[in-house]
């Protein structure tokens, strides 16, 4: 993907993943499984709202919103502040882990040992290169409207997002990792496209018990690597 010239009023892109569900505690791949906020995604998706409703971003008045469909998606954005600006986009989505979906990558491993997604995709679900396509759709689209952007979405889409924006092979996403409520940010900086802030939670510290939960939904993680 080429550099492409700053645009003149330098817009952002915020990226903000979804609270917790019941799956993502567990760290079973959810892709098209509908599922509900539990407790602490609706409290993290509260204080997310709080926060980009205080300085700098005071609401972010002038920002197009732009959410995936899915309930656990439109619920952090709902309960963020959003709901009202916000338009369902399905190129949004998460990744369609297929006949993975609702496994945990230990499962996976047992039949494929050092099972990797970004490496080795999933059977009957989407191939890399379709959710790279998807990415694209949306670096392009934001791009060409030249403005600010909030997106309501899913841990490997938008790491996904993130990568093909950076002009990186998808499987990049591998290395940048979200935690559940959190906020990113691309931009531009000289002519190139940049990660301004990545899996910010700062919003959370202060409330310990949302804090402790996403930390525990973390360590979950790391005992599937």
């Amino acid at each position: 993907m080429p550099t492409a010239p700053t645009p003149p009023s330098t817009p952002r892109i915020l990226l903000a993943r979804h609270g917790e569900t019941t799956w993502s505690r567990s760290g079973r791949h959810t892709g098209r499984t509908d599922l509900p906020l539990i407790g602490a995604g609706r409290r993290s998706a509260r204080r997310l709202g709080e926060r980009l409703h205080r300085s700098p971003w005071d609401g972010l008045s002038d920002a197009v919103v732009r959410t995936s469909p899915l309930l656990r998606a439109r619920q952090t954005c709902e309960l963020a502040g959003f709901i009202d600006r916000a338009t369902p986009w399905d190129a949004l989505m998460e990744y369609d882990y297929g006949a993975y979906e609702g496994l945990t990558t230990p499962q996976i491993q047992e039949d494929r040992p050092g099972w990797d997604l970004w490496r080795d995709g999933v059977p009957e679900g989407e191939t890399l290169a379709d959710i790279a396509a998807r990415a694209d759709e949306v670096v392009d689209w934001a791009v060409e409207l030249n403005r600010n952007v909030i997106l309501f979405a899913h841990a490997h889409m938008l790491r996904a997002l993130a990568a093909r924006w950076l002009g990186q092979d998808v499987a990049f996403a591998a290395r940048l990792d979200l935690a559940p409520g959190s906020l990113s940010g691309l931009s531009w900086s000289h002519g190139h496209r940049v990660i301004r802030r990545w899996n910010d939670t700062g919003h959370l510290e202060h409330d310990t018990r949302v804090r402790d939960e996403v930390w525990s939904t973390e360590s979950a993680s790391w005992q599937q690597w």
